[in-house]
């Protein structure tokens, strides 16, 4: 058993050391799955047959000894050297693959329940989303506010409650399922989106926007116009450079384009049922909906709204909009 044991750790080992150096596409979800299933086997297993195994061989140590005490104490000598508790000890121990499986299946468990129905943290790995969120963020995303999904497959399986514009949701990037975006919902199942001269209107209405002190970014050493923009009932700002061309160059060829009209002024989508329009806080530095089109309510992973860590600015940790 510990060589099957030993196969399948390797296997495991091998399947994220081939994804770390990018010799293939991992799917985290489905290595923790995997994980939970093979320790939660060998969990069982440890607890109805290999525990009671190794219980049964002590009780047998034990009693061989005793016996053997029996029959010298019968010849007279009532002195007998030895102590069986450290063989004891060592017949109940569980083998290094029980420690390594068996062992872990508690805590590989709560991380699997944690992450898959209740919270899950992501990394912004991009500036698409200042001033809102910066690069290095580390982020918590609600995975049951939109309603529970079954692990790896996405299900929905409860209903919870429809995305709201201004949202800052993480989704399953539509060209490529396998990479995790996030952007805000811009458009609803329904709207009439239209980002035409860098502003957003929302079924023929403009959506309030103020200007702001300019935002300065210290990656790129430079400032950038900054505006807040109401469109819910709670204003979240955004970097809009007058500078950079209204026209959306090279969309590509999505589901329902045709729900999509471009110009030289910019885009305006009809937002299919069952889908949402994302755009990004940084509009000149976002590769969003207006570039891919539509996201389907089957890609939603969950709502984003915590920053629990940013190793360079502690200052960054809190709630966000």
């Amino acid at each position: 058993m510990q060589y099957l044991t030993a196969l399948i750790l390797a296997a495991f080992a091998g399947y994220a050391g081939a994804w770390y150096f990018g010799m293939l596409e991992g799917n985290f979800a489905l290595l923790l799955f995997l994980a939970t299933v093979v320790t939660g086997l060998y969990w069982l297993a440890e607890r109805f047959y290999f525990l009671p195994q190794r219980l049964k061989a002590a009780q047998a140590l034990e009693e061989q000894a005793v016996q053997r005490r029996a029959d010298l104490n019968k010849m007279g000598i009532a002195q007998v050297d030895g102590d069986i508790a450290e063989a004891k000890h060592r017949l109940i121990m569980q083998p290094w693959w029980l420690d390594w499986t068996a062992g872990l299946f508690p805590v590989i468990l709560v991380v699997f329940l944690l992450r898959s129905f209740l919270f899950e943290p992501f990394k912004i790995p991009s500036g698409s989303m200042i001033p809102t969120l910066l690069v290095g963020d580390l982020i918590l995303v609600n995975k049951f506010t939109y309603g529970v999904r079954l692990p790896v497959i996405n299900q929905k399986i409860t209903e919870g409650n429809p995305p709201q514009r201004g949202d800052v949701m993480v989704f399953r990037y539509p060209p490529k399922p396998s990479l995790d975006y996030i952007k805000r919902v811009v458009g609803v199942p329904g709207d009439e989106v239209a980002y035409l001269n860098k502003r957003l209107t929302i079924n023929g209405k403009p959506v309030p926007t103020t200007a702001l002190p300019e935002y300065f970014d210290e990656d790129a050493m430079r400032y950038f116009p900054q505006f807040e923009e109401a469109l819910s009932d709670k204003p979240h700002r955004l970097l809009n450079d007058p500078a950079r061309p209204a026209m959306i160059a090279g969309a590509d060829d999505f589901p329902f384009r045709q729900n999509c009209r471009y110009s030289v002024e910019g885009v305006v989508c009809k937002v299919p049922q069952g889908h949402y329009f994302m755009m990004g806080d940084n509009r000149d530095n976002s590769l969003d909906s207006r570039y891919w089109g539509f996201v389907p309510d089957r890609n939603i992973v969950g709502k984003a709204f915590f920053v629990w860590m940013n190793f360079g600015n502690l200052k960054r940790i809190g709630s966000f909009n």
